[in-house]
């Protein structure tokens, strides 16, 4: 069963699952209904557009973002080691599910890389006028890749009204095993590349 956590929370995720190698990151958002525009603002072309969030992880060394080749996201899908592997975008984030997923490989995460960061920001936030406080039912999960178990999720429920980007959690090594952090943390970067200043 998997285990649901909460802001500031940490699970291991390797130990007591032995051979376990392989892990897709589910990352999932709903668009909050928004109030009809009436008759005339359909006419008008008044309705809203859509929200396009972008996924993406940081692989770390030493707790630092070396450079844009150690991102892994819808312009660079397959990190340079092979151990990251980006499912590909989602322009909408309609249905149920994930609505993005990436992929990581434990065994071909370079030796170097102490930590991958999943972060979320709004495509074009500024320009559009869009913010997190228009989505609702955020969340992180983290899946078994080699036979489908969910090992843990965290959904996302604080106010993130103004806030444009989201740092959801992180997979870290720690003596010899890897384990999951739930962050939360919002923020007002524009996109990935002031989410990536966060850690240079």
């Amino acid at each position: 069963m998997a285990v649901s956590l909460q802001k500031g929370q940490k699970v291991d995720l390797t130990k007591g699952n032995a051979g376990l190698n392989t892990l897709m990151i589910g990352l999932g958002w709903d668009e909050a209904s928004q109030p009809a525009k009436g008759f005339f603002g359909s006419l008008l072309g008044g309705s809203a557009q859509a929200i396009d969030c972008d996924a993406s992880a940081l692989l770390l060394t030493n707790g630092k973002l070396v450079g844009k080749k150690d991102m892994v996201y819808f312009g660079n899908l397959t990190h340079s080691s092979g151990s990251v592997v980006h499912q590909g975008d989602n322009l909408t984030g309609a249905g149920a599910g994930d609505d993005e997923q990436i992929k990581i490989t434990l065994d071909r995460v370079p030796a170097s890389c102490d930590k991958i960061v999943f972060v979320v920001n709004i495509y074009k936030a500024m320009e559009r006028k869009q913010h997190f406080g228009m989505i609702s039912n955020a969340f992180i999960r983290i899946v078994n890749a080699q036979n489908g178990q969910e090992l843990c999720r965290y959904n996302l429920s604080e106010n993130y009204d103004g806030m444009t980007a989201m740092i959801f959690g992180e997979v870290y090594r720690h003596d010899k095993e890897w384990k999951f952090s739930a962050l939360g943390q919002a923020t007002k970067d524009s996109g990935l590349g002031e989410l990536g200043q966060r850690f240079a």
